[in-house]
């Protein structure tokens, strides 16, 4: 028998997917009934495919015939779209049951096999030609609402292919799936970690599941043990890891050339209108505020009593006190910040968390790392997470529901072709919520635990998105710079760029093992969504000046911003944000972003001293 204390796990480990409480997990029979329902779907989405390409070369046939192509092809991408979110949510929350994996697959295959159905589309609307195209739709009710869609084709021109080419492109979208499929089992389904230890050398269970929670662990020994044991199972596999993501960068690469981009950062904002300035102007304005960092960097040593400080350290609490925060009551307070978008904003978001299951709420065995937003045109808004009763939690929780109100917002107001909305524009809407929670809790809520704690969260906020995701941004241009001048992308040379990268950042103040540090970039599987990382930071910048205009009572702005969530991609993602009272095309907003991270810094200097 294990003698307590020693070798058995100080918790619980996490509990089978079998043992979730269904009020705590995501609502897939609204999706559908049953995996048998999903699979004759697939096979009917399959079997309609014929159909789709026999619209090929009949869209010059007049605008009436038009209409119904676009619809055609509108009704079997958002079923395909379904199709996909059911396999992939049931796969991530649980990556350890093989049916999840071949589900994704097999939603995979049709996804591509969907692609290359509709490819045609776009080469051919550009044969009608401009005139003929603005004529049809000036002329045809039914055409009208594409207009944008339409300015858009033809701003793209330049770099839509012929429709063979196009159809390969859209082919290559399963196969090219395979860098990042092949990670995502690897770390998450396959990794095992060695345990964190105490100081009395009682474990703690790693997983993708519990390490934030033990990043938070107020014991420095189980911070360093998981920290540790997590990064040196990446290092372990550090070839396969660099080997995938070198794959992933070069397929950019092949993809921006054959769309006749320069680059593949390039090609990337210019899906969405955007200048590359705007990718630059960030990295520049974060340079030059590093010492704001390393002011904090200063302050957390000082409060945290360490000689040196080490990465594990950045989110240790300062308060002496835990503060719990269980799930309904993290509802609650998430509501009550939002309060100022009305009350029709906050039922929407009650009655998603704890009464439609919008959320698959708590860690389980196999549930995959991190947490994400995603539904579709008729589907709610879900959200998948692993919940620690505290104010990490609740912070993830806020964040997610901004996601998800995007959606909801955007898809209740605008027809398919622009239900969706830019990887720009979302985390916009994700870190505007975490900011009104975290204003709503400290001008409310008193206590000097709690009052660290959110500041603290709020700081922890900032390290991930305007600290890691610029430097990760920094080291993703670099990458991809390397592979267009048909350089090595070698392991090595990847966590040697990392950690120089990282200790630029921490300016000296950050005592850190080079290796460790170095595989960073293989614990973000953003990576692999080419220039989404930079979003972050520019998302940061514009939902703090968007929440400050609200939270000074300036006229109109709940009612720009809600305007913004509705808006989905009806328009250009800088002009939609203009209209709701922000520039992200200058350096202001990341500005005042910095501002808030200072004066978060200052608040934390008085509350420990």
């Amino acid at each position: 028998m294990t003698p307590a204390g020693k070798d058995a796990l100080v918790a619980p480990k996490s509990p089978p997917r079998s043992k979730a409480k269904r009020q705590y997990t995501w609502n897939a029979e609204s999706v559908f009934g049953s995996p048998e329902a999903w699979e004759a779907e697939i096979d009917s989405i399959l079997a309609d495919l014929p159909t789709i390409r026999a619209l090929q070369g009949t869209l010059k046939q007049g605008p009436s015939r038009l209409v119904e192509g676009l619809a055609a092809v509108e009704k079997i991408q958002a079923r395909t779209a379904k199709a996909y979110l059911y396999a992939g949510f049931t796969y991530s929350v649980d990556t350890t049951n093989p049916s999840g994996a071949a589900m994704v697959s097999r939603a995979q295959g049709a996804e591509a096999q969907v692609m290359g159905a509709t490819a045609f589309l776009r080469p051919e609307l550009l044969s009608l030609g401009e005139t003929t195209l603005r004529r049809w739709t000036d002329e045809t009710p039914g055409l009208a609402v594409y207009a944008h869609f339409f300015e858009d084709l033809l701003r793209r021109q330049a770099h839509v292919r012929s429709v063979e080419v196009e159809e390969l492109i859209g082919m290559l979208a399963g196969p090219f799936s395979g860098p990042a499929n092949t990670a995502s089992m690897l770390t998450n389904a396959d990794f095992k970690f060695e345990p964190a230890r105490d100081r009395q050398g009682r474990r703690f269970e790693v997983t993708q599941g519990t390490i934030s929670k033990l990043m938070v662990h107020p014991d420095r020994t189980v911070r360093r043990t998981a920290w540790e044991n997590y990064h040196r199972r990446y290092l372990e596999y550090r070839n396969t890891l660099a080997t995938n993501l070198a794959t992933s960068v070069r397929q950019s690469v092949l993809l921006a050339r054959a769309r006749r981009h320069e680059t593949t950062l390039a090609a990337s904002l210019f899906e969405y209108n955007l200048p590359v300035g705007v990718f630059h102007s960030l990295i520049e304005t974060f340079r030059t505020n590093l010492p704001t960092w390393h002011r904090y960097f200063r302050l957390l040593r000082r409060g945290l009593a360490v000689k040196a400080l080490k990465p594990y350290d950045m989110w240790a609490p300062l308060g002496s006190r835990k503060v719990r925060i269980p799930y309904e009551q993290a509802v609650d307070w998430i509501c009550q910040g939002l309060a100022p978008m009305g009350e029709a904003y906050v039922d929407e978001i009650r009655r998603g968390c704890l009464q439609d299951r919008w959320v698959d709420v708590y860690p389980n065995e196999g549930k995959r790392a991190g947490a994400f937003s995603w539904g579709t045109y008729d589907t709610y808004p879900f959200i998948m997470m692993s919940y620690n009763d505290e104010m990490t939690g609740l912070s993830t929780l806020a964040h997610e529901l901004g996601h998800s109100m995007h959606s909801l917002l955007t898809r209740r107001h605008q027809p398919f072709v622009y239900a969706d909305y830019s990887l720009f524009a979302a985390e916009v809407a994700s870190n505007f919520h975490q900011a009104m929670v975290r204003a709503h809790l400290l001008e409310t809520r008193k206590e000097k635990a709690l009052q660290i704690a959110v500041a603290q969260e709020a700081m922890a906020n900032f390290y991930r998105y305007f600290f890691i995701m610029p430097t990760l941004a920094r080291f993703e241009l670099e990458i991809h710079e390397r592979a267009e001048r048909d350089e090595a992308l070698t392991a090595d040379g990847l966590i040697e760029r990392m950690a120089d990268l990282f200790g630029e950042g921490f300016g000296g103040e950050v005592d850190f093992d080079r290796q460790l540090v170095g595989m960073i970039w293989a614990t973000f599987g953003h990576l692999f969504s080419d220039y989404y990382v930079y979003a972050y930071a520019t998302g940061i910048s514009g939902a703090h000046a968007l929440a400050g205009r609200i939270l000074r009572r300036e006229p109109g702005a709940a009612e720009d911003y809600v305007g913004f969530l509705k808006a989905g991609s009806s328009r250009y993602p800088l002009d939609v944000l203009r209209d709701a009272g922000v520039d992200l095309a200058r350096p202001e907003p990341v500005d005042e972003a910095f501002e808030v991270l200072r004066s978060t810094v200052e608040r934390l200097e008085h509350l420990v001293g």
